[in-house]
């Protein structure tokens, strides 16, 4: 089985960066895609960003596109998601996932297709 740890969130002003990190431990060769997700207050956890761990395909949610950039580093099985020109709307607990499928160009975009997940860590974006 494989474990998730994120680590990284905290709070940022507008137009601020952060970068999240998800350390993959366990049985890591059984994950095809690495996903990251957030969930607001009083909303449904959407899809961030994923990458897959073979081809490193990427695939990003309109809304952070050209402002996130994922990454892997399949030595030390980590996945980060770097986050610039954060906006009040980018506040989120945000969870990285791991998927035992994916598609041979992109990773899933749907919650349901994966199947191991992290705590979560908070990324609140306020002045």
């Amino acid at each position: 089985q494989v474990r998730l740890v994120e680590s990284g969130g905290g709070l940022v002003q507008p137009g601020g960066s952060l970068r999240l990190s998800c350390a993959a431990s366990g049985r890591t060769f059984s994950s095809a895609a690495m996903g990251w997700f957030r969930q607001a207050q009083g909303k449904e956890r959407e899809f961030v960003a994923g990458i897959k761990w073979s081809n490193g395909g990427i695939y990003y949610a309109e809304s952070v596109k050209g402002r996130f950039t994922i990454s892997r580093d399949s030595a030390e099985n980590t996945v980060s998601l770097q986050m610039n020109s954060l906006k009040p709307e980018d506040t989120a607990v945000y969870y990285c996932a791991g998927s035992s499928f994916s598609g041979p160009y992109y990773p899933p975009q749907r919650a349901g297709s994966y199947d191991t997940w992290g705590q979560g860590t908070q990324v609140t974006v306020s002045s």
